[in-house]
């Protein structure tokens, strides 16, 4: 049962200005996922979930939302299941998204996949929200 996960990053409640900065990529481990909750208004009760996956010098973000129900793929960074550089888990259904694409490969959302949120590196390796254009999907 698919939930109304909308389609671009910039119309989930409380999504960040793009150039919201996310800090220096050196803080990211590679070959690791890791989960921001970012305030962007709602506190932090509710805050922007967003999952950053460092591989080398590339960076990619989606949103930390399931398809499937729309709740996050983990809660706390403890609680998140992953296979650097190959997949990520979502530890409510268990459904899994593919590392390169986000992409749902295995549980009740296949073929669906998680929401992109694009990123820019600055020349000194700051990381920031990228902007939001319909490329982004």
């Amino acid at each position: 049962m698919p939930s109304s996960t909308p389609m671009l990053w910039h119309a989930v409640p409380r999504a960040p200005a793009p150039g919201t900065a996310l800090g220096p990529v050196a803080e990211l481990s590679d070959g690791q996922a890791t989960l921001l909750a970012l305030d962007t208004g709602g506190g932090a009760a509710h805050p922007f979930r967003l999952l950053l996956m460092r591989d080398g010098a590339a960076v990619r973000a989606f949103v930390n939302r399931c398809p499937h129900f729309g709740v996050p793929l983990a809660a706390k960074q403890a609680l998140l299941i992953s296979k650097p550089g190959n997949s990520i888990t979502c530890n409510v259904h268990y459904a899994r998204f593919r590392w390169s694409d986000g992409v749902c490969e295995s549980g009740e959302c296949v073929g669906e996949g998680l929401i992109p949120v694009p990123l820019d590196i600055s020349a000194d390796g700051q990381l920031f929200i990228g902007a939001a254009d319909e490329g982004h999907a």
